[in-house]
C-alpha cells in the first residue's frame, strides 16, 4: 500500500499524459469513418485534427502561468474534467462542426494537463525517484504514439469511431481518483500572470494562418477569404510580438530567440512535427479509401511501424543518446526523417500499403533520436529560471508544427487528387508530393541544427518550487 501511495502521483500524471497524446494519433485512423458519417471533405477532416492541436498549442503557455499562480494540482484536475466533458461531446457530436468545436475544447483541457505534468513530477519526487518517474513518464509519451493507431483502428472497426472518445471517460475518472488521492498542491514561488493579450493574439495568428491554408486548398490561393485570413494572421502575429515585448510577464520571452541554438532547436521542433507526422492522415485516407484496408490494418500499416520504431529507439537507447551532443542526435535524426519520407515517396497506382513500411521505420528511428534529445537540448540553452517557459515553448511549437503541417499537406494532397479526378494514381501522386515536401522540410531542419547547434550549456540547480498541503 505504501508503494502504491508513493507512485500515485506518477500514475495520475501518466494517465493524463497518455490520454492527451493518444488523442492525436487515435483520431488519424478514424478520419475516413468520420468523413463517411458526416459526408465531410478533406478540409473538415483536417479541422478534426487541427482544432485539437491548435487549441493545445495556443493555450499551453498560458495554462502553465495559471498553474504556477493558482496551483498545479487544481489546474490538472480542471484539465481532466474539461477533457472528459469534451470527449463526451465529441462522441455525441451530430455533425462535423460540433465535432470540431468539441475537439477545440478538448485541446484546452489537454493544455491544462500538459502544462502541469512535468512540474507535478518535479515537485513530488526527489533524487533517484525523480529519475525513475521521468523515465516512466517519457516511456508513456512514446507508448501513446504507438498505441494510438492500433487502439483507434480496433475501436473504429469493431465498435464505431465514437468509441475512440467514449473510452476516455473511465480513464479520466481513474486519473482524477489517483490525483485526488496522491498529488499535493504546488505553486511557483512567484506565480505567473495570465498573459491575455499574448494568448489571444497568438491564438488568432495560428488559427487564421491555418484556416487560410485549408481554405486555399479548397478554393484556390487567390480566394479572397483565404487571403483575408493570411492578412489577419500577419496582423495578429505582429500584435503578439508587440504584446510580448511590452508585457512585464510575457507568456513567451522573445529575448530567448536571440540565442541562436535555442531558436534553431525550436524551429527544428516545429519542422519535425510537420515532417514526421503531418502526412499520416493522408496516408490513412489512401490506405482505406483507395486500397480498401479496414481501420485496424490502416493503423498497423500506416502509423504503427513509425511509432514502434520510435519507442524502441527512445526506450532502448535513450540514456546513450543523452550522452551525445544534441547537434548529432537531433541533426542526424532529422536527416533520417528526411530519408524515411523520401523512401516512402515512390508510390503508384499499383502500390500496396507495404510500400510505406520501410520508410516509416526509418522515420521512427529518426523520431526516437530527435524528440528525447530536443527537450534536454532546449532546456540546456536557457537560464534555469526560464526552463519552464522554454519547455512550454517547445511543446507549443511542436503542436503548432503538426497543425500547420496537416494544413499545408492537405492543400497539396487535395489539389493533386482533384487534378487527377480522384483516380487511384492521383491519390498516390498526392502522397508522393507531400512526402517530398516533408523530406525537404526535415532536410532543411537537420542542416540548420548541424550548422548552428554547437554546444550544450549545463545547469547545476533545480528550479525552486513551493509545495503546499
Amino acid at each position: 500500500m505504501l508503494g502504491m501511495r508513493k507512485w500515485s502521483p506518477l500514475i495520475a500524471v501518466c494517465l493524463g499524459t497518455f490520454l492527451l497524446l493518444v488523442d492525436v494519433t487515435i483520431v488519424v485512423v478514424a478520419l475516413p469513418a468520420i468523413g463517411d458519417k458526416f459526408d465531410a471533405g478533406y478540409a473538415d477532416l483536417q479541422w478534426v485534427l487541427d482544432g485539437y492541436a491548435l487549441s493545445l498549442a495556443a493555450l499551453l503557455l498560458g495554462a502553465g502561468s495559471l498553474a504556477d499562480r493558482y496551483g498545479r494540482r487544481r489546474t490538472y484536475l480542471i484539465g481532466i474534467g474539461l477533457f472528459a466533458l469534451s470527449s463526451l461531446l465529441c462522441a455525441v457530436a451530430p455533425n462535423e462542426q460540433a465535432l470540431v468545436a468539441a475537439r477545440i475544447l478538448q485541446g484546452a483541457g489537454g493544455a491544462a494537463m500538459f502544462a502541469t505534468t512535468a512540474a507535478l513530477l518535479n515537485v513530488t519526487y526527489q533524487g533517484r525517484d525523480r529519475g525513475v518517474a521521468f523515465g516512466v513518464w517519457g516511456a508513456v509519451n512514446g507508448a501513446a504514439a504507438a498505441a494510438g493507431p492500433l487502439a483507434g483502428g480496433l475501436l473504429t472497426e469493431h465498435f464505431g469511431w465514437r468509441w475512440i472518445f467514449l473510452v476516455n471517460l473511465p480513464v479520466c475518472l481513474i486519473a482524477v481518483w489517483f490525483t485526488v488521492r496522491g498529488v499535493s498542491e504546488s505553486r511557483a514561488p512567484q506565480g505567473g500572470r495570465f498573459d491575455l493579450p499574448g494568448t489571444v493574439s497568438f491564438t488568432v495568428a495560428a488559427a487564421a494562418v491555418t484556416y487560410g491554408l485549408i481554405r486555399a486548398g479548397d478554393a484556390g490561393w487567390t480566394d479572397g477569404v483565404a487571403l483575408a485570413a493570411f492578412g489577419a494572421g500577419l496582423v495578429a502575429l505582429a500584435a503578439f510580438i508587440v504584446a510580448e515585448r511590452r508585457s512585464d510577464h510575457p507568456m513567451l520571452d522573445l529575448a530567448l530567440f536571440r540565442r541562436g541554438p535555442f531558436a534553431v532547436l525550436i524551429v527544428a521542433a516545429f519542422l519535425t512535427q510537420a515532417a514526421a507526422f503531418g502526412y499520416l492522415p493522408f496516408g490513412t485516407v489512401w490506405l482505406q479509401q483507395v486500397l480498401g484496408n479496414g481501420p485496424v490494418d490502416a493503423g498497423l500499416v500506416g502509423a504503427l511501424p513509425m511509432a514502434a520504431a520510435s519507442l524502441v529507439v527512445g526506450a532502448g537507447a535513450g540514456r546513450l543518446l543523452q550522452r551525445v551532443a544534441p547537434r548529432w542526435t537531433v541533426g542526424v535524426g532529422l536527416l533520417l526523417i528526411a530519408a524515411g519520407d523520401l523512401l516512402q515517396a515512390r508510390l503508384d497506382a499499383d502500390s500496396t500499403g507495404s510500400a510505406l513500411i520501410p520508410g516509416l521505420i526509418v522515420v521512427g528511428v529518426g523520431v526516437g533520436s530527435v524528440l528525447p534529445s530536443l527537450s534536454s537540448a532546449v532546456l540546456a540553452e536557457v537560464p534555469r529560471e526560464r526552463s519552464g517557459m522554454a519547455g512550454g515553448a517547445l511543446n507549443t511549437f511542436r503542436q503548432l508544427g503538426f497543425a500547420l503541417g496537416v494544413a499545408v499537406f492537405g492543400t497539396i494532397f487535395a489539389n493533386k487528387v482533384s487534378a487527377g479526378h480522384g483516380q487511384p494514381a492521383a491519390f498516390a501522386d498526392g502522397l508522393n508530393a507531400i512526402l517530398l515536401v516533408a523530406s525537404g522540410t526535415a532536410l532543411v531542419a537537420g542542416v540548420l541544427v548541424l550548422i548552428f547547434v554547437r554546444h550544450r550549456v549545463t545547469h547545476a540547480e533545480e528550479p525552486q518550487l513551493v509545495k503546499t498541503a
